[in-house]
């Protein structure tokens, strides 16, 4: 009679994720009482104004900004890159110094100096450069308004990091593909679209999404162009009723609204990305399977015949 010898599993133990844990927590219930419960907060003038239509309106504006400054700066950003990948050295060379110089320049200082463009030139002009050729002339005060002004500032900025992102999205693209994609004598703009983008999204989304939230933050510095954007209406509004600290953590809990939306779209986004990838895989797998089923023949049993 054999004796069956009985193991017993103990589960790993870990101690300092324990005490790392509980240390957290109380740090967590420590901040949490510190801000709920201390009366210099003014939480009331907190609630107060989070819902206030000035602040809605600049919550607005924000949002607006936020929207068209990605929409352009991502066409700006994409001509950038394909300019920077091409074989032409004047169009990379012209590509590379935008992106140089606005890389280089403070957000604040473009726009400012473009609020002052019209200080600079009275008039903007649609032409033929060292001829009288001209198909258009409007005063620069006329186009460059607090609006429009906000929004060509940011997107120049934001084009020229959105160009160097969606550049090392292609170059992360194995060269193989390029050189399958240019065998089947596809145009260069069908390669690039059908084949090659697809497979630079899963490097371009993250990072990309990462300066649409910095665009949407970064869109405070439009105050001082003194346009009633989320951050320039806290000011005015603090200026006038002196609290500061409850306003200024209306427009922190804004930010963080907005930002949040942005990163539950993002990870939607790349769920979804992910799961036609999967998808794409494994019909991929099945036409294979399909294809080495209908090529392959079962091989013949050899016919024993009888000679009489």
């Amino acid at each position: 009679m054999s004796n069956v010898e009985t193991i017993k599993v103990v589960p790993a133990r870990y101690p300092l994720r324990a005490v790392g844990a509980a240390v957290a927590l109380f740090i967590l219930a420590v901040v949490v009482q510190s801000v709920a419960f201390n009366p210099r907060w003014d939480w009331a003038v907190f609630a107060h104004w989070f819902f206030d239509p000035a602040i809605l309106e600049g919550v607005g504006q924000t949002l607006l900004l936020t929207l068209i400054g990605t929409a352009l700066s991502v066409v700006l950003g994409g001509v950038l890159a394909l300019a920077r990948l091409s074989s032409s050295w004047l169009l990379s060379s012209l590509a590379w110094g935008y992106i140089w110089l606005f890389r280089s320049l403070p957000l604040i200082v473009v726009l400012i100096v473009l609020y002052n463009f019209s200080y600079l030139y009275d008039t903007l002009s649609l032409g033929v450069p060292f001829t009288g050729i001209t198909w258009g002339s409007f005063e620069t005060i006329n186009v460059l308004g607090q609006f429009s002004t906000a929004v060509v500032g940011l997107t120049l900025v934001q084009s020229a990091y959105t160009a160097e992102i969606i550049r090392g999205g292609f170059l992360g693209v194995d060269h193989g593909q390029y050189e399958a994609a240019a065998a089947l004598g596809l145009p260069a703009w069908r390669r690039t679209v059908r084949i090659i983008l697809p497979q630079a999204l899963r490097t371009i989304l993250p990072s990309g999404f990462n300066e649409i939230i910095s665009l949407a933050k970064g869109t405070a510095m439009v105050y001082v162009l003194a346009m009633p954007e989320l951050f320039y209406t806290i000011q005015m509004i603090y200026n006038r009723t002196q609290e500061v600290i409850p306003l200024l953590m209306v427009g922190a809990a804004w930010y963080l609204a907005i930002t949040t939306v942005l990163s539950a779209i993002q990870y939607m986004v790349e769920r979804a990305l992910a799961r036609s990838e999967r998808r794409s895989a494994v019909n991929h797998n099945r036409v294979a399977r399909r294809t080495r089923s209908v090529t392959t023949t079962p091989a013949q049993e050899p016919i024993h015949a009888s000679l009489s």
